[in-house]
């Protein structure tokens, strides 16, 4: 299940090391107390909230409202965190990092800290791999991934907290997955998204929204019934009106001219200057070999990437009528609101219950008593 968005400032820069050993420090003591407390799966749920997760880095001392609080707060979680005395464990990271975290979920989970079997190491490196390449090539937001953190238990239950740059505008975009109640993760991962900037970024193809589900199927059929007769919608032969002609269309002929069927497409259909190239067409043709079951394997195929995913989009809306979900999933909701509704409404019953685990955790941690005092201070800036 996803269960979160957040948008932040985009930040360049790291922590100074001597900040990191203190939330290195602070993180290990506040996630010992909750897991004692209240167990794995709950300090997994705890993660995978956007807004927990923010209260969290804001308790560690880092700059809350930038996007630094993701790479940092995960980093020294990944530092702070035994597995085989904790029994959870973090892997991945912030960019090239991030590509060893298939290799780090195998070498924990076969290790005497967990000992977990290989089908149950395979569905957690699956889950992995699915959950960004889901953020990346099935929601088009315009952020592409730069950092990617798994975290799972001794039981196998997991969460990911990955975040993605959008250069242009200097934001990030935070998403967070939870394994629990997750049915598939190409429709409606998410249980809820909370972000600074929704609708910023104008149209977004949300091929895991439920409106998008016929357009996954006809997607998934278009490839398997033999992608080479979509060709001629890609076509660039000026004497032949394919796809990319259909925005410059008139919605009727002109007068005295022979009716003749015409099709205006909207303007959410960018497909103009869209060119899948040899290896593209290389990529479809590969999945059409393999026949894919569903939409979550054509997906999981090496080399089906957004435009791919987009294409077979737009072609499922104009043969079959099938139109995706072009609205931007991030919703308003809870990423660093106060109680007083600003700079967005959070749920009071959860506001305060995230807060009192926090500072239960900080009053119960082995820290020293100024340290706890910090703490508990940078926890009422935050509220």
């Amino acid at each position: 299940m996803k269960t979160g968005t957040v948008n932040l400032p985009l930040h360049g820069g790291r922590a100074p090391r001597w900040l990191f050993q203190r939330m290195v420090g602070l993180s290990r003591e506040i996630t010992k107390i909750i897991i004692y407390e209240y167990g794995t799966d709950e300090f997994l749920h705890r993660i995978a909230d956007p807004y927990w997760f923010q209260a969290f880095s804001c308790v560690l001392g880092f700059d809350w409202h930038s996007s630094g609080t993701t790479t940092t707060t995960c980093g020294a979680l990944k530092v702070a965190i035994d597995p085989e005395e904790m029994g959870i464990a973090v892997a991945g990271g912030k960019g090239r990092t991030s590509r060893k975290t298939p290799d780090e979920i195998r070498a924990i989970s076969d290790s005497a800290a967990f000992s977990l079997s290989d089908d149950t190491v395979n569905d957690l490196v699956h889950s992995s791999r699915m959950s960004a390449k889901v953020d990346n090539t099935c929601v088009q937001d315009g952020y592409q991934l730069y950092h990617h953190s798994f975290i799972w238990t001794e039981k196998g239950d997991w969460a990911v907290v990955q975040q993605g740059m959008n250069s242009e505008d200097r934001y990030a975009r935070r998403y967070h997955w939870l394994s629990s109640d997750l049915e598939r993760f190409v429709c409606e991962p998410h249980i809820g998204i909370c972000c600074d900037r929704v609708g910023a970024e104008g149209e977004v193809l949300d091929m895991t929204a439920g409106v998008s589900e016929e357009t996954r199927k006809t997607s998934l059929d278009l490839v398997k019934d033999d992608p080479h007769h979509l060709m001629r919608y890609f076509r660039s032969d000026a004497s032949q009106t394919t796809l990319f002609d259909f925005d410059a269309l008139s919605p009727t002929p002109p007068p005295n001219s022979p009716s003749t069927p015409s099709l205006t497409m909207p303007a959410h259909h960018p497909v103009l200057g869209c060119d899948l190239g040899k290896q593209g067409w290389k990529v479809l043709r590969n999945a059409y070999e393999l026949q894919p079951e569903s939409y979550e394997e054509l997906l999981s195929l090496a080399g089906m990437g957004p435009q791919k995913v987009r294409a077979l989009a737009l072609v499922s809306d104009l043969i079959f009528g099938t139109e995706p979900s072009w609205q931007d999933p991030a919703t308003y909701s809870f990423a660093h609101g106060g109680k007083d509704g600003y700079p967005y409404p959070v749920d009071r019953g959860t506001y305060d219950q995230t807060i009192e685990v926090l500072r239960d955790a900080i009053e119960g941690a082995e820290i020293g008593a100024k340290e706890r005092y910090r703490a508990i201070r940078r926890l009422g800036e935050f509220v």
